[in-house]
């Protein structure tokens, strides 16, 4: 197996990990984590692919760039990350900012995508006053302020009861998120509408949604899949951050589709 790299091309923080021969996958974490997100994916997806995890910009060892900033600009990042990387086409799994991110991909950039999974994400997230509240709650006092009320969000009841160590871990990416990197991808969301375009996505499509989940419910996930043409539908027996709540279910089914199933 290729040793791991670490690079910032484009000024964004990445790792490559996997077989160098084998195709490509990029990972794509959810506004106020880092690509340590994936950790438990990472042992079956590295059996089988080449895998481009990377932090999204103003998360973990990505800069902070001033001001607000939109999906496409997110998305924009990825196609400058491929490009340094010299990846002409790419498997993509995104969660929650991470699938709109994948979504804008597979509507402007076909391309260079094959298969996307789109996880616990939706095309439009929440009302512009939830966002503007987070914002300036993050910008007046801090990650600390929020990660709390996020966190019940995040997970059920039931896993913060019987899995601290998981949820601390997550916790810690989300307190240590730069609040004004935080803030910037909060305005993306925020400003995201992407239905318009949803219909046009033609790559092989896995939609992952969480019953439990408040933040992008699993009535948006299968609207999702109805919309894409060919799409699959998966729903787990968690809330919004499914790859660890359900992580061996999660991880079973992303490979098994990234692997060629459901064809």
């Amino acid at each position: 197996m290729a040793q791991p790299t670490l690079e910032r091309p484009r000024g964004r923080n990445s790792r490559l990990d996997g077989p160098a021969d084998a195709p490509v996958v990029i990972l794509s974490n959810s506004l106020g984590t880092n690509l340590a997100l994936w950790d438990d994916q990472l042992p079956a997806l590295t059996a089988r692919f080449r895998v481009l995890r990377y932090d999204t910009r103003g998360h973990g060892g990505s800069p902070v760039i001033p001001g607000t900033c939109s999906v496409e600009l997110l998305a924009r990042d990825v196609l400058g990350l491929l490009d340094a990387r010299k990846i002409e086409r790419a498997h993509f799994v995104g969660l929650s900012l991470g699938g709109m991110t994948g979504m804008w991909l597979g509507m402007h950039a076909a391309e260079r995508i094959d298969r996307l999974v789109l996880a616990n994400t939706a095309p439009r997230i929440g009302a512009a006053e939830l966002w503007n509240a987070r914002i300036d709650s993050v910008r007046n006092g801090g990650m600390e302020a929020i990660a709390d009320t996020v966190l019940e969000r995040w997970f059920t009841a039931g896993f913060r009861a019987r899995a601290p160590q998981s949820v601390a871990r997550i916790r810690a990416m989300l307190a240590t998120t730069p609040p004004d990197g935080y803030a910037a991808c909060c305005a993306a969301v925020r400003d995201a509408d992407l239905w318009p375009g949803l219909a046009s996505i033609r790559s092989p499509t896995l939609v992952i949604a969480g019953t439990h989940d408040a933040a992008t419910p699993a009535a948006e996930g299968r609207k999702m899949a109805e919309r894409i043409a060919g799409a699959y539908y998966v729903e787990l027996d968690a809330a919004h951050i499914s790859n660890v709540e359900a992580a061996p279910r999660f991880t079973a089914e992303a490979v098994a589709f990234l692997a060629g199933g459901k064809t």
